[in-house]
């Protein structure tokens, strides 16, 4: 909930009025599959030796953004992608993850960690801790949005869009069947 300040004198006569909340359109769905599909050259190049690599996507639409990275770097390139799901607890003080495919089987291949958003940080940097104790031939990032408000010293490698936000905004990502896919501002 916002408001607004109306000074109706100079001398201090102020009156508080409620603005309605309000949700601006950023990415409509054909802006958001061009992003995908931009990001999945991008990774194509910086990995053109590979007949394999994993993407690993944080659970909820980190993972849809790794599933349709997937599809379109499938599509493009020949490369094989494996699919990881990461469920990360981010409450707790300690890391503690759940992968759907076993850490080892990442072992000497080239890994990318995808979220929507990336605001602080934190959540990037759990799932990035979860591939510490694996020999890897590189580990790279990918977020839809990136808002730059950076706590953890963490920067997406692959960014659909840079977007100048105030910290007390907040995007909303859509990447499911049922709804339209969309990106707001709130």
């Amino acid at each position: 909930m916002c408001f607004i300040l109306i000074f109706k004198n100079p001398f201090l006569s102020v009156k508080l009025q409620k603005m309605p909340d309000k949700k601006i359109l950023i990415l409509d769905k054909k802006q958001i599959q061009q992003k995908i599909t931009r990001m999945a050259y991008q990774i194509w190049e910086d990995n053109l030796g590979e007949t394999e690599l994993v993407i690993a996507g944080i659970i909820n639409c980190g993972y849809t953004l790794a599933e349709r990275l997937q599809k379109e770097l499938e599509r493009i390139s020949g490369i094989k992608v494996v699919l990881m799901k990461i469920s990360l607890d981010k409450e707790i003080s300690h890391l503690q993850a759940d992968t759907d495919v076993s850490i080892e089987s990442c072992k000497n291949k080239v890994v990318i960690l995808t979220d929507d958003v990336l605001n602080s940080g934190r959540t990037l940097a759990y799932g990035l801790g979860v591939f510490l104790n694996i020999p890897l031939k590189k580990l790279r990032t990918a977020v839809l949005v990136n808002r730059s408000h950076r706590i953890f010293p963490v920067s997406p490698d692959f960014t659909g869009l840079d977007l100048a936000t105030v910290i007390k905004e907040h995007v909303d990502v859509l990447l499911n069947e049922s709804e339209e896919d969309a990106v707001y501002l709130r």
